[in-house]
């Protein structure tokens, strides 16, 4: 009798405790392709773009070989269930979605972040970002 009411309760604590809660991105992750109204476009060949994410925080660079590494954006940002609202603070060039929070849906598979959304000016994108190795 005890078997019959432990296994459901075994049952349960195993699929709960299979589903991660992601509390925070932290981390260093390069742009490995994304998808933008429906058109797919992959990383450049010539440069990279990297995301460096802390508890709260993200900076993102533009890295081009033998040249300095350029910091083009920064915010914040908060995780809430699936749900990544990133709020940009600073932009290197003219913004529109400066101080504006934005809202992806995040996803993190084995070493690939992916973001889909809508921006405020109507683009639809799906971004994946692979992690970088410490």
């Amino acid at each position: 009798m005890l078997k019959n009411k432990l296994f459901p309760a075994i049952a349960l604590s195993v699929i709960l405790l299979s589903f991660r809660l992601q509390g925070t991105l932290s981390g260093t992750y390069v742009y490995a392709g994304g998808v933008y109204n429906g058109k797919a476009g992959g990383p450049s060949k010539d440069y990279k773009l990297q995301r460096r994410y802390t508890d709260s925080e993200y900076e993102a660079t533009f890295i081009e070989p033998g040249q300095d590494t350029i910091v083009y954006e920064q915010g914040k940002y908060t995780l809430e269930q699936d749900t990544c609202l990133e709020t940009q603070t600073y932009s290197r060039e003219p913004s529109k979605t400066l101080n504006i929070s934005v809202r992806y849906v995040y996803h993190i598979s084995n070493d690939t972040l992916s973001f889909s959304g809508l921006l405020p000016n109507g683009t639809t994108v799906q971004e994946y970002w692979k992690k970088v190795k410490p």
